[in-house]
């Protein structure tokens, strides 16, 4: 299990991890599971996750969870449907 990373630091997204006897990998953010990864892809992303420095980490399970920015915020503010 990961500690969310300390304030100021540009990578701490929230993010921590607790592996299961099971064999599940729940990710959690901000104290709620957000994500249980079962079987192979469970094994692989602790593989992964124990290999990395704590922002990489943090990094990695936005990517899992699917909670990282998409890159078109800027644009989609300007779409007429997000006018107000």
């Amino acid at each position: 299990m990961t500690d969310p990373a300390a304030p100021g630091d540009p990578a701490g997204l929230g993010f921590d991890f607790r592996a299961h006897k099971s064999g599940d990998l729940a990710i959690r953010r901000g104290g709620r599971v957000v994500t249980v990864l079962r079987g192979e892809a469970a094994r692989a992303a602790l593989v992964r996750l124990s290999s990395l420095p704590p922002p990489a980490q943090q990094q990695l399970m936005a990517r899992l969870t699917g909670h990282y920015r998409q890159g078109n915020e800027r644009a989609a503010s300007g779409h007429p449907r997000n006018r107000e």
